[in-house]
Formats: structure tokens, sequence, C-alpha cells
């Protein structure tokens, strides 16, 4: 009996098929108009192309800020703010020390003086306690404060200056 192995020639398998490339179109929709894309608010007055730092609610920070752009605070900042921008406190925010910005919204609470700003506004949960010089100042009901408070005055107006209310009321 004679044992031999029998020669067979190879089969040949087929090459693996690489896949065809994904094209995926081009989409010239705006983030905005996208599905679940969420806007960041923005502020009144707010130039668009400013952009905006943030000290977010779970951050405490002690020094000095200064420079231009907005600058929002959701946690605790303790010094000076200097800003050629917008500051906003935010509610459940608190911020100790100097202020001077083009326009200060207070949803929190600010220990420290306000000087020069264009426009403060306190929301309805603000709490500042400290003197405030700007010029214009809206106030909605249940915000406190505690403190000195000039406002409407400029080097040129002598008119009366006129205290407006969170429901558009004036004075």
């Amino acid at each position: 009996m004679a044992i031999w192995k029998e020669q067979v020639a190879p089969r040949k398998e087929a090459a693996p098929v690489a896949p065809e490339p994904v094209v995926r179109p081009v989409v010239d929709a705006l983030p905005e108009t996208l599905p679940g894309f969420e806007q960041p608010r923005k502020a009144a007055g707010r130039a668009s192309d400013s952009k905006e730092s943030l000290i977010a609610s779970d951050i405490s920070i002690e020094g000095k800020i200064e420079g231009t752009g907005h600058v929002r605070i959701a946690g605790r900042f303790k010094g000076d703010v200097h800003v050629q921008g917008n500051l906003t406190i935010e509610a459940g925010a608190k911020l100790t020390g100097g202020v001077r910005a083009n326009a200060v919204v207070i949803a929190g609470e600010v220990e420290g003086n306000i000087e020069d700003a264009a426009r403060v506004e306190l929301l309805e949960s603000a709490v500042l306690s400290g003197d405030l010089k700007a010029g214009s100042l809206t106030v909605a009901a249940g915000s406190r404060m505690r403190g000195r408070v000039e406002f409407g005055w400029d080097e040129q107006s002598t008119s009366k200056p006129a205290l407006s209310f969170g429901n558009g009321s004036a004075l």
C-alpha cells in the first residue's frame, strides 16, 4: 500500500475588497440651524464678534481681571474687575472687589463698588453691597442693595436723572 499525498494546486481566494470611501456632502448650514445645537445667549448691547471669558460655577479665583472683552462670572471671584466690555454676575455667583466695566448685569452677589459703568442692571436675585456710579440703572423687583447710588449724571447733563424699574415704569 502506497501512501502519498496528492498534489493539489492551492485555491486562490478572492482578494479582500477595500470598502468604498465614505463621501459626505458639505453642509452649508450654520451651527445654530443644526438640530441639537444651542446658541449661547447674548447680553443686550454686546458686540457679536467680541469674546467672553467665563469663570464656571465650580471655580473660585482670587486675583485681578483687566482687559477688553466680556466677562461672565458663575463661580466666586475675589479681586478687582476692570474690563472694557460687559460684566455679568450669574445667579449664585459672588464677586468681592471693585468693578469698572461698560455694562454690568448682576443676578448674583457683589461686595464692592461699581464705578463708571454706562449701564447697570440689578436682576431679581441681585445683591449689591457697595456704592454704585453709572450712567443708567435698571432695578428689578426683589433685588437688594446697600450703599450709595449715583446714576444719570455726566459732565454735560444737568437734567434730572430717570430711574427705571424692571416693570418698565420710571420716576
